[in-house]
């Protein structure tokens, strides 16, 4: 072969073997920059997800909270209500007795013990209503520590660590592709 055609041949070859590193570079590049893009996409669609769910989780134990509440308030109501008809009947009961007996000429200590025995009554009602008030609230407050803890829960399964772009790891990956792509295209013999 002459000088002039191995120069020739020499020049395309290296061309090729540019072109061929060039392209490798670019893929390996490019493959880098949407691995990372994509990963730093999908860490912001998770923290928009987590951030939708956590508000949803905190509405939802404030309603549930609240429910409670309400509810609490509720059966306090219909115990002061009870109350309060206990008493007036009891009032009533007491001021008939007496009426009753000062008709029938009644008085003195059958009398007394006779309202004595209305207003012990009364008071083992009056009783009765307030230890169930108290055994109702001492439940609510356990259901709202229940729901404080599930709820906790539920935001630490919702609030998994998002796993960041690692970079390190695309560049490894686009220079890995970049020469197995060169690896390729250098094998082909043009």
């Amino acid at each position: 072969m002459c000088p002039v055609t191995i120069g020739t041949a020499l020049g395309a070859k290296t061309a090729a073997s540019a072109a061929i590193v060039g392209t490798s570079a670019i893929m390996g590049t490019t493959q880098s920059v949407l691995a990372i893009q994509g990963q730093r996409q999908a860490a912001k669609a998770q923290g928009r997800a987590q951030a939708a769910q956590t508000r949803a989780e905190q509405v939802r134990l404030l309603q549930q909270q609240s429910a409670e509440r309400i509810n609490q308030r509720f059966q306090q109501q219909q115990v002061s209500d009870q109350l309060q008809k206990a008493q007036v009947k009891a009032m009533e009961a007491r001021a008939t007795a007496r009426t009753s007996a000062g008709e029938a000429g009644v008085a003195g200590v059958s009398v007394d013990a006779l309202t004595n025995d209305l207003t012990r009554k009364e008071a083992i009602y009056r009783f009765g209503l307030q230890r169930q008030t108290e055994q109702t609230d001492i439940a609510t407050e356990l259901r709202m520590q229940d729901n404080n803890q599930r709820s906790y829960q539920t935001m630490l399964s919702i609030n998994r660590p998002i796993e960041q772009p690692n970079y390190l790891e695309g560049i490894l990956r686009g220079a890995n592709t970049g020469l197995n792509a060169y690896g390729t295209l250098s094998n082909i013999k043009t």
